[in-house]
């Protein structure tokens, strides 16, 4: 239990985590561009799921901080693939090709996200068809796209009062400092990434779960926000039954960027089985919630509970009509 201070002290600082104010900027792009989840395609979920025949195109970019870039440019390549291809799976999805946009100072400072970018390509068999690049800039830049395809989706709008909320993560890592990446793919077999990623769009043409998201710069805890908003539904969160890695300070967990993780809901019916297959890989796995019909993200230690983010006040991202209170 962690007592009413501690968790008063973990509920501001998730509150006021940059990977959450970064979403916030979501909702003033959204409504210049009159983008939102009523559009011809939905707006806000993890990539753009384009109906194609019997199934989804689907379609999404992910650009990286210059801090970043600047900082760890090979990783920063290798996340430009990685994250994009978790995008793809959080939607029942799998991966087709990658293009790039790549800028840097000439071309040694091109090369190690290049290299990255090329490493994780070739790690999760997904080729890089092309892109831009402008080695004659004054600072590295990235942005990386995708284009995958799914049978089923999983999306972020379709999470219901009383389904669970389970988290998956790969705690087969560590700290890549001195961001809060947790890095559990660079040195994974190659066959095991791409069979831990099928756990996901297997979930979806089973019919086990048709909502879902992939934990991100936004931190568990964030994540969980927008997919309640996407979803007009309430979260409570057990902050016990988190997955989590024992040296890793919770305050920092709950706001960490996994190389694997992801909130799946489901059913009570079809928890179990939706556990399993994440076991069965290797997954660290649990249930760590529910979703509730009152509008609030809430997170609890068992005892003590606090409200993070109350969407009949406030939006989040800004893709959903505002709740109206009853």
């Amino acid at each position: 239990m962690l007592g009413t201070i501690a968790l008063q002290s973990i509920a501001s600082s998730l509150r006021a985590g940059r990977g959450l104010a970064a979403k916030r900027d979501i909702a003033a792009v959204a409504a210049r561009l009159s983008l939102s989840a009523e559009s011809v395609v939905a707006v806000g979920d993890d990539c753009a799921a384009i109906p194609d025949g019997d199934g989804y195109l689907l379609f999404a970019i992910e650009g990286f901080i210059n801090e970043f870039v600047a900082r760890d440019p090979w990783f920063a390549g290798w996340c430009g693939v990685m994250v994009n291809i978790s995008d793809v799976a959080a939607m029942g999805g799998r991966p087709i090709a990658v293009v790039d946009a790549v800028w840097g100072e000439g071309d040694a400072g091109a090369a190690p996200i290049l290299d990255g970018l090329k490493a994780a390509a070739q790690a999760y068999s997904v080729p890089v068809v092309g892109g831009h690049t402008n080695t004659r800039t004054d600072r590295g830049q990235l942005a990386v796209g995708i284009l995958g395809r799914a049978k089923r989706l999983l999306t972020s709008f379709d999470a219901r009062p009383g389904d669970r909320l389970i988290a998956a993560i790969d705690l087969r890592g560590r700290y890549r400092e001195p961001f809060s990446n947790w890095e559990a793919a660079t040195d994974a077999p190659p066959a095991r990434l791409v069979a831990d990623l099928e756990v996901l769009p297997s979930l979806a043409e089973a019919g086990l779960s048709v909502a879902a998201k992939d934990i991100s710069q936004a931190g568990l805890i964030g994540t969980a926000m927008m997919l309640a908003e996407c979803s007009r539904v309430g979260i409570r969160v057990d902050l016990a039954t988190v997955p989590r890695p024992s040296a890793a300070p919770l305050e920092r967990w709950l706001q960490t960027f996994p190389s694997y993780g992801f909130l799946v809901a489901a059913q009570p019916s079809n928890a179990p089985e939706v556990l399993a297959r994440f076991r069965d890989r290797g997954i660290v796995v649990a249930d760590i919630g529910e979703f509730t019909a009152d509008h609030r993200v809430v997170v609890s230690d068992g005892h003590d509970a606090q409200t993070i983010w109350d969407f009949a006040h406030e939006s989040l991202i800004g893709c959903i009509a505002p709740v109206v209170p009853a």
